[in-house]
């Protein structure tokens, strides 16, 4: 699937400025889109990502409008507690072309793609045996100090959750302010702007991350996370028997552009 190139980003920083949660007890009765926020909703939000990690998991909608007319998607589930997830990506080029489909499964290491053009073409010419999914690291760099949108993509899914809750008092120091509410696929949610302009969308109910939107460093559009129906899931990855191992055939990756 091709997908543009990025500068290589620091996910951990950019995750852990979009740690935002639901309005508190303490919030003034009229509020404009832009206050601080409260020490309450500091309380509620810095256990944000804990508490996703505590559900389990959940499904996600990742949206990057790349290029212009040309949006990569991926839809799928995440397990938080082993960080493991699978996802459809689809990329839409918003012309004649047809849409572009791989089946994605990924951990916080490897990434396996399947659908792949041409794999098994280029695995009978090696006389390898066939196999339904690649399998490599995920690219945290490379010789141009780049790395795929679809890298970044899948490290930040996994993200969205943390085994330990933050000190409130980091985000009282730190400009992040109340935006308003609305709803997120039918849930309201109380969203907040962190200073480097992330928008974060929480539950009011639960206190879950419902909606994560951030600008990747030096590009020009947001991506968007979406997570819905949060709950303990079980992710299956492809077996070694139906995987090639791009580490140990390089000429396979290189050959269908993986």
């Amino acid at each position: 699937m091709p997908f543009r190139r990025l500068p290589l980003l620091s996910l951990v920083s950019l995750l852990l400025v979009a740690l935002l949660a639901g309005c508190g007890s303490d919030a003034a009765t009229e509020r404009m889109p832009g206050d601080p926020i409260t020490a309450d909703e500091a309380e509620v939000l810095s256990g944000l990502l804990y508490r996703d990690f505590k559900a389990g998991g959940a499904d996600f909608v990742v949206s990057a409008p790349y290029a212009e007319n040309a949006v990569v998607t991926l839809t799928g589930e995440i397990d938080f507690a082993q960080g493991i997830g699978r996802a459809q990506g689809v990329t839409s080029y918003g012309d004649e072309r047809p849409d572009d489909t791989r089946t994605l499964f990924f951990t916080t290491q490897d990434l396996w793609y399947g659908d792949v053009p041409g794999l098994s073409d280029a695995l009978a010419a090696a006389g390898l045996p066939d196999a339904s999914y690649v399998r490599r690291p995920i690219a945290t760099t490379s010789a141009t100090g780049t790395a795929s949108l679809i890298d970044v993509l899948v490290q930040l899914v996994p993200r969205l959750s943390a085994r330990a809750a933050d000190d409130p008092r980091s985000f009282l120091e730190r400009d992040y302010t109340w935006q308003g509410t609305k709803s997120v696929n039918g849930d309201l949610a109380s969203l907040f702007r962190s200073s480097t302009g992330t928008t974060i969308a929480v539950a009011a109910d639960s206190h879950l991350l419902l909606q994560y939107v951030t600008r990747l460093p030096d590009q020009d559009f947001d991506v968007t996370i979406t997570l819905t129906d949060h709950g303990e899931r079980a992710i299956e990855l492809p077996s070694d028997a139906e995987t090639v191992t791009a580490a140990d055939h390089p000429e396979i990756a290189d050959a269908i552009g993986v």
